[in-house]
């Protein structure tokens, strides 16, 4: 894997030559790592898998109470999270996300595509195969790195303080062992407990980063983590912190 400090110095010289109108770097033609290479400046109206991924690294700034949509369409909504992304960043806030944006998602990602502050074991203490849930393994795993790019971007709107993750994924028996719901979220890997940062102050923020489901403080059995997940249904609820 190429060392974060080499990533980020990518980042800087693709940013500088894009700003400065040169040719010497554009989308596509280096990457920072294995994991994904854009090979095109991507704008509303865009239609792709390309897409898709830009809006997998973005759908953690879709705006309050807000879910984006990963679905290859670069609409309206994934202008505005994009613009969020950039404005987190200190990047021109245009809504296209061309050499500058992406520069800046390549020095935030590893070689397996997951986030910089968050990891693939952190989100599976269960087993190594994702394998036992309430969908494939291919599914729990890609629900999983969904999950993660959110949290980088919860983390990052909290001044990048780091967040501990308790519990992700659940196989079956592993969510019976710890006595989880039946149809509990961690069973789709889309599910994450959280600690690390005071939980009212992480139930706050959460709302912002594209959560449909949010349960601490003041829900019974959540006065000691916050529950976040991506599940089809809206529901927050952590009394003791105004939600």
């Amino acid at each position: 894997m190429i060392r974060r400090s080499a990533r980020l110095l990518l980042s800087l010289v693709m940013t500088m030559a894009f700003a400065l109108g040169g040719a010497v770097v554009t989308a596509g033609t280096a990457h920072a790592d294995g994991c994904y290479t854009w090979t095109r400046t991507l704008k509303s109206g865009a239609t792709g898998d390309d897409v898709k991924q830009l809006q997998i690294r973005v759908a953690g700034y879709p705006g309050y109470n807000s879910v984006l949509a990963v679905d290859g369409s670069y609409g309206p909504a994934t202008t505005a999270a994009v613009k969020r992304f950039q404005a987190a960043y200190g990047l021109a806030a245009d809504g296209v996300a061309g050499p500058a944006t992406q520069a800046k998602l390549y020095a935030l990602q590893d070689n397996d595509c997951t986030p910089a502050h968050f990891t693939y074991a952190e989100m599976n203490r269960c087993n190594s195969t994702w394998s036992g849930g309430a969908v494939s393994a291919a599914t729990a795993k890609a629900n999983a790195l969904s999950t993660m790019w959110k949290l980088e971007a919860l983390r990052h709107a909290l001044g990048d303080r780091p967040i501990t993750i308790n519990s992700g994924f659940r196989s079956t028996s592993c969510n019976s062992a710890v006595g989880g719901a039946s149809n509990s979220r961690h069973l789709y890997g889309d599910a994450a407990d959280l600690g690390g940062i005071a939980f009212c102050t992480l139930a706050k923020e959460a709302r912002n980063h594209g959560f449909n489901g949010i349960l601490g403080p003041g829900y019974p059995d959540h006065n000691d983590h916050v529950h976040v997940n991506q599940g089809p249904s809206h529901y927050w609820s952590a009394p003791n912190c105004g939600i």
